[in-house]
């Protein structure tokens, strides 16, 4: 079907791929506990944008490149550590007064929060050399060899693979948001939730950090 090779095989993949808990996984379910299901879902989406940037770097053959030079894939690697640390550090960090959001400063700061929730998320998954790995390395095994129609069957399994992971992600999201409602009249508990969120984070990053191909 248009150079895609045992379709049915890839979408059962998928599926376990999503349901095995990874730093996607980590990251989506942190941003809920730590700021409610729109966080976590904004930040879902943030991740399938960045999966979007991977899908179109593999049918384009920039994966392959990435992947194959030691340099871009460690420059990625510490970019991507980095970012997760700091993202940490400053859950763990922050004083009690500016997580504190309530009447019209919520309404007020709503939209600019969402924009830096996706962005977050959009760079949290762009800057994992991993996925970069995954990419090159799954997809082809599900087109088929010499087929005229290469780009087209990656794109389209870039967008069955964005697809499923999202509404997997957003569920994931739903759920864990859930335990936000449960403390939010709750300062303290809140502060103890964020700063185990923003520990995972570290600890992602250390791990990315110290990560070999």
């Amino acid at each position: 079907m248009f150079g895609i090779t045992h379709f049915e095989f890839f979408v059962v993949a998928v599926f376990l791929l999503n349901v095995t808990p990874g730093p996607d996984t980590a990251y989506i379910v942190g941003r809920s506990v730590a700021q409610g299901r729109g966080a976590g879902l904004m930040s879902a989406l943030g991740i399938s944008a960045g999966c979007c940037v991977h899908s179109l770097a593999c049918a384009f053959g920039l994966t392959a490149l990435l992947a194959a030079s030691t340099t871009a894939f460690t420059v990625i690697k510490f970019a991507g550590a980095i970012y997760l640390i700091y993202l940490g550090a400053r859950l763990i960090f922050a004083k009690p007064a500016a997580q504190t959001v309530v009447g019209d400063a919520r309404a007020t700061d709503a939209p600019k929060s969402l924009k830096q929730l996706f962005l977050q998320g959009f760079w949290t998954n762009v800057l994992n050399p991993k996925v970069v790995l995954f990419f090159v390395s799954f997809f082809p095994q599900f087109v088929t060899t010499g087929s005229e129609h290469k780009t087209f069957a990656f794109l389209t399994l870039g967008a069955v693979f964005v697809v499923m992971s999202m509404l997997w992600n957003s569920f994931v999201a739903w759920i864990a948001g859930s335990v936000t409602q449960r403390f939010s009249g709750k300062p303290s508990v809140k502060k103890w939730l964020d700063r185990g969120v923003g520990s995972a984070f570290v600890g992602l990053g250390i791990k990315l950090a110290t990560a070999s191909r």
